[in-house]
């Protein structure tokens, strides 16, 4: 009986001392305090070209069928140049993707497109966009 109350009191004594080196490991939690945001503002134009020798806006595809009146199922290409100005001179970028009609009985265009910098301030940078717009014609639910 002696042997075990001497191991037990061994066991006792051997778990105290281990937690002993343990205190101040953890410490206290602190909150999670992200970053600051910082905010750019950008302000380009973009220059689609539907005619002439050089278009950046070409239908690829489109339905084999002339009897309705939206244009339903056209998916078009789109490279058009990115400028800082309303001038088709100093040309910044890029804006490539697709525009597709996708609306049957209203106007809806699903639109993708890569903005990419290749000169100025933002050179290299690029911002990719998909967006969905719809025209429903006036007093339509």
């Amino acid at each position: 009986m002696e042997k075990i109350l001497v191991l037990a009191w061994i066991l006792v004594l051997s778990s105290a001392m281990a937690m002993a080196p343990c205190h101040g490991y953890y410490s206290d939690s602190k909150p999670y305090v992200p970053a600051p945001q910082k905010v750019i503002r950008l302000h380009f134009f973009l220059h689609g070209t539907l005619s002439g020798k050089v278009p950046s806006v070409v239908t690829v595809a489109r339905p084999n069928v002339t009897t309705t009146s939206m244009p339903f199922d056209e998916v078009i290409v789109v490279d058009d140049p990115l400028t800082v100005s309303p001038d088709i001179t100093g040309v910044i970028g890029n804006a490539q993707g697709l525009w597709v009609s996708t609306g049957r009985d209203v106007l809806t265009l699903m639109v993708y497109l890569d903005f990419g910098f290749t000169k100025g301030e933002f050179n290299g940078s690029s911002i990719s966009s998909c967006t969905a717009v719809e025209r429903r014609e006036a007093g339509a639910q």
